[in-house]
């Protein structure tokens, strides 16, 4: 390893160790300096020399353990390896400070990857001094009070495709009562975890800390209100986009699950006087607050689905064209809806999306009900609280049902974008609180009663002996998530319930050849189990794909139809090239595959039917054996409508590397799994290779090793500032990186923790495209042969370059997308599409670069944590250049700072099932 900095004194075994202060937790990374316009990024670097990798000598051995090498800091002295870097912007404070609100799960939330398009959509940006207790306080749709993002006009709506902006804008001057809380404007890709009007734990108004990164603010100065949030999507020209598409089969599964769940369960008459099951809910609520038993469980887990033989798979139909998205509403829906907007004093622009979420009647609705504005993506309690006073006058008071109702949806929907499933009872009591709610707990009892939210009384710790109390916990939950997390359970259950090792293995001698012909013995081992079950889980790190490709090709000589599943195209075509999969099969429509290799495709082509074997006429895959690489990328929705269409008697594997980031929507699948231990675990005992997988190996145990990097594998660069931070970055990119390895820009790769500040992504990207692709950027800022980051999707994030620009939108090409080109009409290029040269971790999860630049400017310090740090120093194959301007910062991070955990109820509702399956098996054999 090496350092790129020849006037600094070396280290010595004096240098100080890592201290603790943990700080930020791996879900609220994506954050940084949102304050400082992208015109701003180039500080005052110009005069450095520019790193050469190939020239630097590696840096003396010290006594002392760093991240990526021993470094010195040149402006304050000796500093550990990539690790150090003292936090000099002033915008990282707040990036993701605790704002305990909406989120706010006792365990926290994780803000990771979720950002709502055109966040920030509601007031024309007039922060009004004053925090207020809750938002009920005075300032109309048209002010925020306690700055609650008035200063972060430049995220407002450009913040759009991805986001790893943690804008936490209600920092409230610490308040963490319930945790942190994702308020959800979030764009389409979603790291941009535009944590507005932080609800449990902070003031309602909560005075805007230094707000790290870009925050998608919904109260962006200037107050942009752009139509038409929700996911960045882009038309292709002609019929359904992929983003259409995509949403059209997410919805079709939500009204599965929905109709499944009304099977179970009779729908409570929203007003009507309470009896049988939901006034068993409600006293149960009671109980548990008051700490007695309740008398009754209610939405108890399913029985175990009865074991059947596996039937063999009907034979592959062409599936017909997905059904197409919602309609555009009415003009005259619109028109009546901006109308009643206008009387109340919110931004007219806000009619169309008001319109597309409230359906043919929203007028009437809003009308009636004010408060129901906060089902609308970007408006946050103050603002409809202020729309709600201008409309019913004095009768607007802080108790009203409608706005208590309305609240607790919302503080749930925002727990979702920091990737809880549920919260805890009392966590919404203490969020409703901090919003002025006179009767907390009432008014929760209340919307349980209404049947607006779900409850789930769960188990807490082992299961104690007949006679004695079983602890519980009463968690909350909207219906989407809590559907889809019950489904997951119960079709994983399913799978391995209705697997009948004996029917399914075919000639056992044929497999244990093959286990024997493995490369490795961790590849033998997950060939052998995957034979005899039929749900499998698969740790490891990057060399353990190995691992799964063995098994793919052992299952297809045996003459299995399998499949194997990556969450991006590039993972999928890097592993396709070295399994020596032939490109274009044909598609379920008897036309080429896009180029997707036969046997590979991603997670989002099968659920779409764009790649994979297609479906039957039941709607499920028609396949033996499915192998899901990259499974932490899972939410429980996708996860939900995977696991449904895989067959009874098929095999699923779930394989993936623990340690990265996690999903960007709700739900932590993976780990749930994991923990449940309802199938066999497989560790791979496969190690990454070389220095870096020697670096990033440490970073997963907590640990910044000093590696020996000969071939300039790992090369630190410290830096005094941001504008160095980039100016640096850019000669790497530009030159120095490519000189030394023979590698063409585009071979490069820069990952920075958040979108804002003056070394975040816009900021570098801005500096990277003067060098490499100077334009006018005539069409949204985009020139031809840019390189983007195209958003169709939350959670999807795919590289590409700019083809073209002409009257139907951008034209890019962009692999993984449908034929691999994809328009995205003019409407939608600001929400859906960035420059790509740099972008976030969490946008780079499942993909590598031959090189990769982490930047790591000062103020990014407490937006890091050790997930992210493996994350984006596992994106790099051949070469791994830190930007380094963090200090200590790194190594405490790496050490200290955890992923927040994810209140969920996967675990508990799997383990449930497979109880019940094996008490069932017992039953039958003694009788």
């Amino acid at each position: 390893m090496s350092t790129d900095r020849t006037d600094a004194p070396p280290a010595t075994a004096d240098t100080p160790p890592p201290t603790g202060d943990a700080t930020r937790a791996s879900g609220e990374a994506e954050t940084a300096d949102a304050r400082r316009a992208p015109g701003e990024a180039h500080g005052d670097g110009d005069g450095t020399p520019g790193p050469r990798p190939e020239d630097t000598p590696p840096a003396p051995g010290t006594g002392a353990r760093s991240s990526a090498g021993t470094t010195t800091d040149a402006a304050g002295g000796a500093a550990e390896g990539a690790g150090g870097v003292a936090a000099t912007g002033a915008d990282a404070s707040a990036a993701d400070d605790e704002t305990a609100g909406a989120g706010g799960a006792a365990d926290g939330g994780e803000a990771t990857d979720h950002d709502v398009a055109d966040s920030g959509d509601m007031t024309d940006g007039d922060a009004t001094a004053g925090t207020g207790a809750a938002d009920s306080g005075a300032g109309g749709p048209g002010s925020e009070r306690a700055g609650d993002g008035a200063a972060d006009s430049d995220d407002a709506d450009s913040d759009a495709a991805d986001g790893d902006d943690t804008a936490d804008s209600d920092a409230a001057g610490g308040h963490a009562a319930a945790g942190d809380a994702a308020v959800g404007n979030r764009a389409a890709d979603g790291d941009d975890t535009a944590d507005s009007d932080a609800a449990a734990g902070h003031a309602a108004a909560g005075n805007r800390a230094a707000d790290g990164d870009d925050t998608a603010d919904s109260d962006a100065a200037g107050g942009h209100a752009a139509a038409g949030g929700g996911a960045a999507g882009g038309g292709d020209g002609g019929g359904l986009s992929e983003a259409e598409a995509e949403l059209a089969a997410q919805k079709v599964e939500r009204e599965r699950i929905a109709r499944r769940k009304a099977e179970r369960t009779a729908p409570i008459e929203a007003g009507a006087k309470l009896s049988g099951r939901a006034a068993d809910l409600l006293a149960a609520v009671r109980a548990v607050e008051s700490g007695e038993k309740p008398s009754v469980y209610f939405d108890e887990a399913p029985a175990a689905p009865a074991r059947r033989a596996a039937a063999a798979a009907p034979a592959r139909t062409v599936p017909t064209t997905p059904a197409p998205g919602p309609a555009a509403p009415a003009a005259g829906t619109v028109d009546a809806v901006r109308a009643v907007l206008t009387r109340g004093g919110a931004p007219e622009a806000l009619a169309l999306r008001a319109a597309e979420t409230l359906g043919e009647g929203a007028a009437a609705e809003l009308a009636d009900d004010p408060w129901r504005l906060l089902a609308v993506t970007g408006v946050r309690p103050a603002q409809a609280d202020g729309f709600a006073r201008a409309l019913l006058g004095a009768a607007a008071g802080p108790g009203d049902g409608r706005r208590t109702t309305a609240l607790v949806g919302w503080l749930l929907a925002q727990a979702a974008l920091k990737g809880h499933t549920a919260l805890e009872a009392p966590v919404l009591h203490g969020a409703l609180a901090q919003y002025a709610v006179p009767d907390p707990e009432e008014a929760l009892e209340q919307t349980i009663g209404d049947g607006t939210v779900l409850v789930f009384p769960e188990p807490v710790g082992d299961p104690v002996p007949e006679g004695e109390e079983q602890p519980v916990r009463l968690l909350v939950g909207l219906e989407g998530a809590a559907l889809a997390e019950e489904s997951l359970a119960d079709g994983l259950a399913r799978l391995i319930n209705t697997f009948d090792a004996e029917a399914a293995a075919g000639d056992p001698a044929a497999w244990a050849k093959a286990a024997d012909a493995a490369p490795t013995r961790s590849a033998a081992e997950l060939v052998r189990a995957a034979a005899a079950h039929g749900l499998v889980t698969h740790t490891g790190g990057e060399a353990a794909r190995a691992e799964s490709l063995a098994l793919l090709a052992a299952a297809r000589d045996l003459g299995l139809r399998a499949w194997l599943a990556t969450h991006t195209a590039a993972g999928r075509d890097r592993l396709a090239a070295g399994h020596g999969a032939p490109d274009g099969q044909d598609g379920p429509d008897g036309q080429d595959g896009q180029g997707a290799p036969d046997g590979f495709a991603t997670v989002a082509g099968l659920l779409t039917g764009t790649e994979g074997p297609g479906r039957d006429g039941e709607g499920q895959f028609p396949l033996d054996l499915l192998l899901v690489l990259d499974a932490p990328q899972l939410d429980v929705e996708t996860a939900a409508a995977l696991v449904e269409a895989v067959p009874d008697g098929a095999r699923l594997v779930l394989s993936g590397d623990p340690a990265v980031l996690g999903s960007a929507g709700p739900g932590r699948v993976f780990a749930d799994v994991l923990a449940a231990r309802a199938c066999p675990q497989l560790v791979s005992r496969t190690p990454d290779p070389g220095p870096i997988g020697e670096l990033v190996s440490g970073v997963g145990i907590g640990e910044l090793y000093q590696v020996e990097a000969p071939g300039k594998e790992v090369v630190i660069v410290p830096v005094r500032d941001a504008g160095e931070a980039v100016h640096r970055t850019v000669q790497l990119v530009s030159e120095s990186v490519p000189r030394a390895f023979g590698l063409p820009p585009e071979g490069v790769q820069v990952i920075t923790p958040g979108h804002g500040g003056a070394a975040g992504t816009r900021a570098l990207n801005a500096a990277l495209k003067e060098r490499l692709n100077p334009g006018p950027g005539r069409f949204g800022g985009f020139d031809p042969e840019d390189r983007i980051v195209y958003v169709p999707a939350p959670g999807r994030a795919l590289p590409g370059r700019v083809v073209s620009a002409d009257a139907d939108g951008l034209h890019l090409d962009c692999a993984g997308a449908p034929g691999g080109r994809v328009v995205v009409p003019k409407d939608r290029v600001e929400q859906a599409v960035r420059h790509g040269w740099a972008m976030t971790a969490h946008q780079a999860v499942g993909s590598r670069w031959p090189a990769v630049v982490v930047v790591l400017p000062g103020d990014a310090a407490d937006a890091l944590s050790r997930d992210w740090v493996y994350t984006a120093f596992g994106r790099a194959e051949r070469h791994l250049s830190v930007v380094h301007g963090v200090d200590q910062a790194l190594p405490r991070a790496v050490a200290e700072v955890l992923p927040r955990p994810r209140t969920t109820r996967l675990t508990g509702l799997l383990r449930t099932l497979m109880a019940a399956a094996a008490a069932e098996e017992g039953a039958q054999q003694q009788s």
